[in-house]
């Protein structure tokens, strides 16, 4: 996938999944992920960035790829990620949590560090801000999501946490379809639901695992529960150890189905999501011992619906789902006053649509799709009517677009009346060949044109300290569409 703003030369970046063996440098995240940053007529040169993080404030990492990086800076490096981990060990965590638990009186949380303290920690803490006692219940301690303040920083590892009526749908749901372990990618909340319903003992009990970026959350779940992870590179900073428990949780010799469920940042890039999901599945699937299994593994991939063609791209088998997904703490995605009235959240999954009941009471009606030869189906909700426009379906396009766009057949594609049409210079075509049937990261010429330039020597990288802003870019390129 591409990355792309452009100026009048034109400047993209994209995503390099590495093959082979060769290992890529890490940071406190965990291994980089590899880039090139490529413009039109020129040689891309590649490096390497932090996988979690949009902003180099956030995460300063960056190396070229062909840079030569001494052993002390490599020392520094790792010492520096050293400091940055969290202050204690999972194993630490359990600890600490089962003591803290055995505390007659006096529970404090302090909400500075978002740390539960024991007694000889109390002083340490006496400036920052505390959560009363009465209020650190154990009913209060299995939701550790209303405990610890969600993150916001969108460029990072901003939390939104589901609404009860999405997480209760959800669960449902896969009760209703027979799957007894839940492996929560990035789903907190999802995971608390499923441990008090299994507490509350009125259903079938399950089995969840939550894989998850915020440490915080060692605190509260064992080893077997809760597992440090990064799903931008499929890294666990636990380990083998970690690992390992990933693969006891998906091998299914118990005969309880497993399916994954998936809320990553909608910020994140989908490529390398995939590439994780894909590594969790083919584990899944080497553990499988009947024959007759499926090759696929289950997921539920949440995420907002423009995203679906590059979500596709990577999981031809998977539907987009008519649900609509809202967040509690989300400025937008969630229903009231303060609030979009419709969230643009949907699932994305492998499952067999027909087999998912939307709920009536939220006002979806189910009818089969007009617009497709094969057997899929359509969940509408009032809320796609509010405004009084129906989407419609594009045959050309081969998908629904907004009632005010209009199929272009300069472009080949759905867009607005007005938009700037034709082969606009910057807006379409292959950086590397100039083919508009293609973009440059399809382009069969681009890996060749890689291995005929390794010998040259290098082009000397342009300075960005002249470069435009981005509103200055967009200016320039509207006035040329006039």
């Amino acid at each position: 996938m591409q990355l792309k703003g452009s100026d009048e030369d034109g400047f993209g970046i994209e995503i390099v999944l590495q093959q082979g063996d060769r290992k890529a440098p890490s940071c406190v995240h965990g291994p980089t992920l590899l880039f090139e940053k490529v413009c039109k007529g020129e040689q891309g040169r590649r490096f390497y960035a932090c996988s979690a993080c949009r902003d180099r404030k956030e995460c300063p990492f960056f190396q070229w790829e062909d840079d030569k990086v001494s052993e002390a800076r490599l020392l520094a490096r790792e010492e520096e990620n050293r400091s940055k981990m969290p202050p204690f060990t999972h194993q630490e965590y359990c600890s600490r949590f089962r003591k803290f638990l055995a505390l007659p009186l006096g529970r404090k949380f302090c909400q500075d560090c978002q740390l539960l303290l024991l007694p000889g920690e109390w002083e340490i803490h006496a400036s920052h801000k505390m959560s009363q006692a009465d209020d650190i219940t154990e009913a209060r301690l299995s939701r550790p999501s209303l405990m610890l303040k969600p993150l916001e920083n969108k460029k990072s590892n901003a939390q939104y946490l589901f609404a009860d009526r999405s997480c209760h749908f959800l669960l449902d749901t896969l009760a209703k379809l027979g799957y007894r372990k839940v492996l929560c990618v990035g789903t907190p909340r999802l995971h608390e639901l499923i441990k008090l319903r299994n507490q509350e003992g009125k259903s079938d009990p399950m089995k969840s695992l939550l894989l998850d970026i915020d440490f915080r959350y060692a605190q509260f779940y064992g080893k077997d529960e809760f597992c440090h992870y990064n799903m931008f590179n499929h890294h666990f900073f636990g380990g083998e150890a970690a690992s390992g428990v990933l693969h006891a949780f998906l091998s299914e010799e118990d005969g309880e189905k497993v399916i994954m469920v998936s809320d990553p940042p909608f910020g994140g890039l989908v490529k390398p999501l995939a590439h994780s999901f894909s590594q969790i599945s083919e584990t899944w699937r080497k553990l499988q011992t009947s024959e007759g299994s499926v090759v696929e593994m289950p997921i539920v991939w949440i995420f907002p619906y423009f995203f679906e063609p590059r979500i596709l791209e990577c999981f031809p088998s998977f539907t987009m789902l008519d649900y609509q997904v809202d967040y509690d703490n989300h400025p937008l995605y969630k229903h009231g006053k303060t609030g979009r009235k419709q969230s643009p959240v949907r699932l994305f999954t492998n499952l067999t649509p027909r087999d998912i009941v939307l709920p009536k009471e939220e006002g979806y009606s189910f009818q089969m799709s007009l617009f497709t030869t094969d057997q899929a189906f359509h969940y509408f909700s009032p809320l796609f009517f509010q405004d009084g426009r129906v989407w419609k379906h594009c045959s050309e396009c081969q998908k629904c677009v907004k009632p005010s766009w209009r199929h272009c057949q300069s472009c080949a594609r759905c867009a607005l009346p007005d938009h700037p049409c034709g082969n606009s210079p910057g807006l379409e075509g292959c950086f590397n060949c100039g083919s508009l049937k293609h973009k440059r990261r399809a382009c069969p010429l681009k890996d060749k044109q890689r291995t005929d330039n390794k010998n040259l020597p290098k082009q000397p990288i342009k300075s960005n300290s002249k470069r435009k802003s981005g509103a200055q870019r967009r200016a320039n390129k509207l006035k040329k569409t006039e």
